[in-house]
C-alpha cells in the first residue's frame, strides 16, 4: 500500500510539473506567433489587410492562434502519456499470454476504422465550416459597430435579419456537420475501450478447453480494463489535430503572403510632382484599373471624379502605397513609391479619408499623430486653424477630452476637423483628400472651407469628390470610368466634350438642388 501511495504522489507531482512546463512553453509560443503575425501584417499592403475584415483578423489573432495551445499544452504531454500507458499494458499482456493479448487488440482495428471515417468526413467540410465562422464574425463586428446608424435610420429589422441569417447559417452548417460525424464518433467511443469485446467470450472458451489458464485470463482482463480510459483520452486529442492543422495552414499562408514592395531608402524625388504611369491593379483575378496614366504637376490642384467603383479611391490609396500596382508605376517627384520606405513616403503626403479613425486618447494626442514631436502650442494652433475651436470650447476638458473608442464621442464633422488638424500639423507638401468632406453640413460648411484652404495652401493636392460643385475650380479634372481614364481637362472643357462628365455633373446638380431644398449643405473645397 505504501508503494502505491508513493507512486500516486509521484504521479501527481510529475503531472502538475509537466503541465506547468508545457503551458509555459505553449504561451511563449503563442506570444511569438502573434508577434510574428503582427510583423508580417505590418509589411503587407494595408488595403489587403483591411479587405479581410475586422472579424477575420480578430479571429486569426485570438481564436486560431489560441487553439494551438491545446496541442502544445495538453495534446503533446498528456497525449503522449496516455499513449504510453496502453502500450506498456499491451506489452505486459504479451508477456502473460500472447494469444490473449492479441484478442485484446482486436477491438482496435474496428475503432480506428470508425475514427478514420469520422475524420475523413470532418476534414472535407472543415473549409466551409471556418468560412461560415469567419462570415459570422465579420457580421457580428459590423452589426455592433453599426448599431448607432441602424438605430438612427430605423433599420433594425433589416440589419438584424442579416445578423440572424448568418448566425443561423453557421448553426445549421455546424449541426449538419456534427450529425454526419456523430454516428462514427459514437461507434469508436464504444468499441475502442471495450477490449473485452472479443477477449471475454473467446478467452473463456480457451480456459475451458485448456488453451489458456484462468489466472492468465483474469490478469489479462484486469489489465485490459485499465487500457480503455487513457486510450480514449489520447485519441480524444487526436480529433483536434485536423482543426489545428487547418488553422496552422491558414496562418502559414497569411505569414507567407507577399509583403508590400518597398525599400528603406529615403525620399530622393525632385519636387512633388505625382505621376500614375500606365497603372494596372488587380484584386485576385479581376483587374480594376486598366492602364491609367495621370500627371499632377507640383503645386496644382487636381480632382479625380467618376461613378462609384470607377477606381478613383484606388488611385488615391496607391499614392499612399496602400496597395502595390500589378503593372506600371506610381511616382512622387520622379521616384517610384516602391523605391522608398513608407515612413519616407508618409512624410511627403497627408492623406485625409472619408472615415477617419480616432484613438482612445485625448484629442490633443490624436492631433499630435500628425507630428509626434510637436509642442502643445503647435497642436493647439493646428486645432484652431482647422476650425476645431468652437466645438472644443463646448467640451468640459476641451482639447484634453478623450475621443472614445474610434472617436465615438465626436460627431462625424468634428472627427473630420480633428483629422484636418492632423494634416495641418503634419504640413506635408502633398495632400490627398479622399471624400474628406463627406460629413459636412450647412452649419459647418464655412468653417470647413476655411480649414481646407489652410491645409491645401501651397501644396500639391489630389481631391476625390462625388459632388462636383466643390472641384469646379480645379486646375485639372480627371474623369474615370470602369477603371479607365475617360477624359481630362478643366470643368468647362469637360462639360463641352465629355459625355461621362456631363452625366456626373447633371447628377451632382440634381443632388445639390435636392439638398438645398432639404436645408442641408454640400461638400466644399
Amino acid at each position: 500500500m505504501g508503494a502505491i501511495a508513493l507512486c500516486a504522489v509521484l504521479y501527481a507531482v510529475c503531472y502538475v510539473e509537466g503541465l506547468r512546463l508545457s503551458h509555459r512553453a505553449a504561451y511563449h509560443t503563442l506570444e511569438n506567433l502573434r508577434i510574428s503575425l503582427q510583423e508580417k501584417l505590418e509589411r503587407q499592403p494595408l488595403g489587403v489587410v483591411q479587405e479581410q475584415g475586422v472579424g477575420a483578423v480578430k479571429k486569426m489573432f485570438l481564436d486560431d492562434i489560441e487553439s494551438i495551445e491545446l496541442l502544445l499544452a495538453h495534446a503533446l504531454p498528456e497525449g503522449l502519456a496516455n499513449v504510453a500507458v496502453p502500450l506498456t499494458v499491451y506489452l505486459a499482456m504479451f508477456f502473460v499470454d500472447w494469444r490473449l493479448a492479441l484478442l485484446s487488440l482486436s477491438s482496435l482495428p474496428l475503432g480506428l476504422v470508425a475514427m478514420a471515417a469520422m475524420y475523413r468526413t470532418g476534414v472535407r467540410q472543415m473549409g466551409r465550416y471556418y468560412a461560415a465562422a469567419q462570415k459570422m464574425n465579420n457580421t457580428i463586428v459590423e452589426y455592433i459597430n453599426g448599431m448607432e446608424v441602424v438605430k438612427v435610420f430605423n433599420r433594425d429589422g433589416e440589419s438584424y435579419r442579416r445578423f440572424e441569417q448568418d448566425v443561423r447559417e453557421y448553426r445549421d452548417f455546424t449541426l449538419a456537420w456534427y450529425r454526419v460525424c456523430w454516428p462514427w464518433m459514437a461507434l469508436y467511443h464504444t468499441v475502442l475501450p471495450c477490449v473485452a469485446l472479443v477477449t471475454l467470450p473467446v478467452g473463456a472458451y480457451w480456459v475451458l478447453t485448456g488453451l489458456s489458464t484462468l489466472p492468465d485470463f483474469a490478469l489479462v482482463l484486469c489489465m485490459g480494463f485499465a487500457v480503455g480510459a487513457p486510450l480514449l483520452r489520447a485519441l480524444g486529442f487526436l480529433s483536434s489535430l485536423p482543426q489545428v492543422h487547418y488553422k496552422v495552414t491558414a496562418l502559414e499562408q497569411r505569414m507567407a503572403a507577399p509583403p508590400l514592395r518597398q525599400t528603406d531608402a529615403p525620399f530622393r524625388g525632385a519636387g512633388t510632382d505625382v505621376d500614375f504611369d500606365d497603372v494596372h491593379v488587380s484584386y485576385g483575378e479581376e483587374e480594376v484599373l486598366h492602364g491609367v496614366t495621370i500627371h499632377v504637376p507640383q503645386g496644382s490642384l487636381v480632382a479625380l471624379v467618376g461613378e462609384s467603383g470607377s477606381g478613383k479611391s484606388t488611385l488615391a490609396k496607391l499614392l499612399v502605397h496602400y496597395y502595390d500596382v500589378t503593372a506600371g508605376a506610381v511616382r512622387v517627384g520622379g521616384q517610384d513609391v516602391r523605391e522608398m520606405g513608407l515612413e519616407a513616403l508618409n512624410r511627403q503626403i497627408s492623406y485625409v479619408a472619408q472615415e477617419q479613425y480616432l484613438f482612445r486618447t485625448t484629442l490633443q494626442e490624436n492631433i499630435r499623430l500628425g507630428r509626434p514631436d510637436a509642442t502643445d502650442q503647435a497642436v493647439w494652433e493646428a486645432a484652431l486653424r482647422a476650425q476645431c475651436g468652437p466645438f472644443l470650447a463646448r467640451l468640459e476638458k476641451g482639447i484634453h477630452t478623450d475621443a472614445g473608442d474610434g472617436g465615438k464621442e465626436l460627431s462625424g464633422g468634428e472627427r473630420q476637423r480633428i483629422s484636418l488638424a492632423r494634416a495641418l500639423l503634419k504640413d506635408a507638401p502633398i495632400v490627398v483628400l479622399d471624400e474628406a468632406t463627406a460629413f459636412l453640413d450647412a452649419e459647418n460648411e464655412e468653417r470647413m472651407n476655411a480649414a481646407i484652404a489652410q491645409v491645401i495652401r501651397g501644396k500639391t493636392v489630389v481631391v476625390i469628390a462625388h459632388r462636383l460643385q466643390s472641384i469646379v475650380g480645379a486646375d485639372r479634372i480627371f474623369v474615370l470610368e470602369a477603371g479607365r481614364l475617360a477624359d481630362a481637362g478643366t470643368h468647362g472643357e469637360l462639360l463641352a466634350r465629355c459625355p461621362v462628365y456631363r452625366k456626373l455633373w447633371q447628377a451632382s446638380e440634381e443632388s445639390a438642388r435636392w439638398m438645398l431644398a432639404g436645408g442641408t449643405g454640400g461638400d466644399a473645397l
